[in-house]
Formats: C-alpha cells, structure tokens, sequence
C-alpha cells in the first residue's frame, strides 16, 4: 500500500469554485490539491453558450482576484497572455461574454496540472489510524484509493424537472440542454418556455428571433407575479458580499430560511439588458405581418402535462389571480426550471459523522467546513452547497475566491490569503453602542 498517493486536499468536482482552490492553492507552496472530476473535459453550461451571453457578474469575479489580484491565473492574466488587454480595454465592457469566460477558464485548466478528469469517486471514507480520509476512485476502468489530508466537495448541481412537468417525452428538454436541441426548435410549429429566470429569458429571445424569421409559436410560462428583473442595483448588491455572508451566516436556522426565501430575485430575475431585448424583439414583431403567434403568461403555475397520441404534449396550468384552468400544446416544451444539488451518495460512509440541522442539511461553519464528529473537524469542506448556511452569495462566481481562501487559511492553520475586511456600506448586524 505504500504507493498510495496522499495529497493535503483532495477537491471532488471540477466547476469553477474547486477549479478556483486549485488556482489559488497552485501559489501556495506547502500545500497540494488535485482535483477529480467525472466528466471527461472540463465544460461550462455548454447547453447554454450563446454566442453574445454575458456574464452576471463582472470580471474581477473571476478565480483568484477578489482574493489575490496580482495571481498569476487572473482573468487579466489570461487577457495579457492572449494579447487581448487592449481591445479588451477599448470595449470598455465590465462583463465578460460568458464564451469567453469559458476561454478564461479553458485557460487555467489548461496550467493546472492537479487536474484529473474522466475519474470518478466512489466512496469517502475515514482512517482514525492514519488520521486522513481513504477515497476510493475509479479511471480508465482502474480502482485506486487516494488518501487525503483534508476533503472539499464541489461537485455542484443538476437539472431539476417538477413532477407536473414529468414525462418520459423525448419533446420536453431541461433549459440546460437547449442548443443542442436548438435546430429542432427553430423547426417546431409551437415552443413553451416554463420557467422565468435567465435560462429561460435568453432561451425566448432566442425563439422570438426565429420567429421574426417565420419560426414557431411561442408561449412563455412563469408561476412569478412578474418578468421580474435580477436586482442589480448598487446597494442590494451589497447582500452578495462577504460582509452580508458572514452576517447571514449568524443568524438563527430559522431565521435564515425566512430571509433566503425573499432573495429570490438576486438569482431568478432576469437581466435588464435581456429584458430589454425581449420587449425589442415583441415591438418587431408588430412591424410584421402572418407570424406565428407569441403569447406571455406571467402569475401561471403549471399542473401537469401529458403526451398526445401525435406526440406533442399539452401542458395545463391554473391563473393565480382568478384560478381559471389553462392549457395549450406544443411540439416541444423547454423547462427552465432550475436546478437541484446534486447527490452525493460518495459521502454515505461519513454519514454518521456529520452533524445536520432541523431540516436535515449538514451544518456549515463559517469557514465553510462541515459540522463534524471531533475526528474529523476542519477536514471536510463544501463548495457551493452552502446556500442554506450562507445564503444568495453562495452560488456566486463573485464569491468562489473568498470561500476558496477561507478553506486554504483553514486548512493551513494560517491566513494564507488576507480577507478584504470591508466589503460592504450597509451596516448588516447590531452593534454594541446601538443596543440599549
């Protein structure tokens, strides 16, 4: 058993915040971190890659820089390396294409030799005797057991399907996976969007451009009251940073299941530029004549949907303001209904060990490690599973190098990374000479 591999931390999931920890532990040189991931490359919503997307975010949200903004894998580090700074400068655009993004991240991947894909973890379990975890992975058809020091599980989410949209048809599509089923829609005589957030909104702007051309129908379903908009004004921005975070995370459990419910238009809103967009392409089609019809159903909450007999399906659906029943059929439906976490059966051994809230999430410690039985303290981490612990930031880009350095100076014992110490104008707390 001596040429078992041991590293310092062992990341499972390879997406942007544990392909972040490696970027900014690839400067740290006592510490080693390879990261596993499935997948056989490294892949960023590839179902949603318009070509003109942009990033919610700006592009100092990327790997390293609201950490260490002179790393050398910085988007400004990429920008030089591909002789792109200047023209990158003259657009004078804070926010970054999501394609290019995706380059940005190709790029670091591609420096980064603690990588490991097409390798799939099979069980976590723990060695009182050795005092490390003993994963057990499988590549390439071969089983092996990589010991690590310290575990951070990154491995994300999947596309979430409502039991009133289930249906074994081929003619319902996740959002996530819509271009690759893009020529298909463009060809159907009748598109339902079910599903109001930003997925869905760009994948409407898509079908209504297809329409000006002579393309589908389109009928746009959402339960919201609204089209509402992402909030991104200055101030409310300040709920996504660090210092609301940290003050979230204070709070009572109950506490903070009531307040997370009511940030939902931080991440089920829609862009204003695509909302503009939107109501651009609807006045276009006013220009036209003998389109096939476009028609948006806010405050409708769908019911159920079955397949016909030709194969279409028929979606039915209930107003919320004067609860009238409502159904149509279309040749394909697109279902923007988000995502949930993603299993993480690997864990299964370590069950008993961790420590779970009244509704039966693991508790997160503000470092962003696991609530553990004493064995296993400041051992196990995760990376965007926390929203319930730490609120609207964490499935943030903008916050994947703080909770990212926040497990580096955990880990090490150390502050390894200095945290930015204000982050934010509002005071979020109570402070002592306000009480009375």
């Amino acid at each position: 058993m001596s040429d078992i591999e041991t590293v310092d931390i062992l990341a499972v999931g390879c997406g942007p915040f544990n392909l972040g920890l490696a970027a900014l532990a690839s400067t740290v040189q006592d510490t080693d971190v390879v990261v596993v991931d499935s997948g056989d490359q490294f892949r960023w919503h590839p179902g949603l890659m318009f070509d003109d997307a942009k990033l919610q975010v700006s592009f100092l949200s990327d790997l390293v820089s609201l950490v260490d903004p002179t790393h050398p894998l910085s988007f400004l580090g990429y920008l030089a390396d591909v002789d792109r700074l200047y023209p990158f400068l003259v657009r004078e655009q804070f926010f970054p294409t999501r394609r290019e993004y995706e380059a940005y991240l190709l790029w670091v991947v591609d420096r980064l030799p603690s990588l490991r894909f097409g390798t799939t973890v099979e069980e976590i379990r723990w060695d009182d005797e050795r005092d490390l975890f003993e994963v057990s992975v499988t590549a390439g058809g071969v089983n092996s057991v990589i010991r690590a020091g310290h575990v951070v599980v990154g491995v994300g989410t999947e596309p979430a399907i409502p039991t009133e949209l289930a249906t074994t048809s081929p003619a319902l599509v996740h959002s996530s996976r819509y271009l690759y089923h893009q020529d298909t829609a463009h060809a159907a005589g009748a598109v339902t969007v079910v599903g109001s957030g930003q997925s869905g909104a760009e994948i409407v702007v898509d079908l209504l451009e297809a329409n000006l051309q002579g393309g589908p129908a389109v009928q746009w379903w959402t339960r919201t009251p609204w089209f509402a908009p992402l909030d991104f004004t200055r101030l409310s921005l300040e709920m996504t940073t660090p210092g609301y975070m940290d003050y979230f995370h204070s709070l009572p459990e109950a506490t903070r299941d009531e307040v997370r419910a009511g940030h939902w238009q931080f991440h089920k809103g829609i862009s204003t530029d695509t909302l503009d967009r939107l109501h651009d392409l609807l006045y276009r089609r006013q220009l036209k004549e003998k389109l096939a019809p476009v028609r948006l159903r806010n405050g409708v909450a769908v019911e159920g949907i079955e397949e016909q007999p030709d194969g279409r399906l028929r979606i039915r659906g209930r107003h919320s303001d004067t609860g009238a029943p409502l159904s149509h059929t279309a040749d394909l439906v697109i279902a923007a209904t988000g995502y949930r976490p993603r299993k993480q059966d690997f864990l299964a051994p370590l069950d008993s060990r961790i420590r779970r809230d009244s509704r039966g999430r693991p508790i997160i410690r503000a470092d962003h490690a696991v609530e553990t039985d004493d064995a296993l303290t400041d051992r196990l981490f995760v990376a965007n599973a926390d929203a319930h612990s730490h609120g609207v930031s964490a499935p943030n880009l903008d916050i994947g190098a703080v909770r990212n350095a926040k497990i580096l100076n955990a880990v090490r014992g150390r502050e390894v990374y200095r945290l930015q110490r204000n982050t934010a104008f509002t005071t979020f707390g109570v402070t002592e000479e306000e009480l009375e």
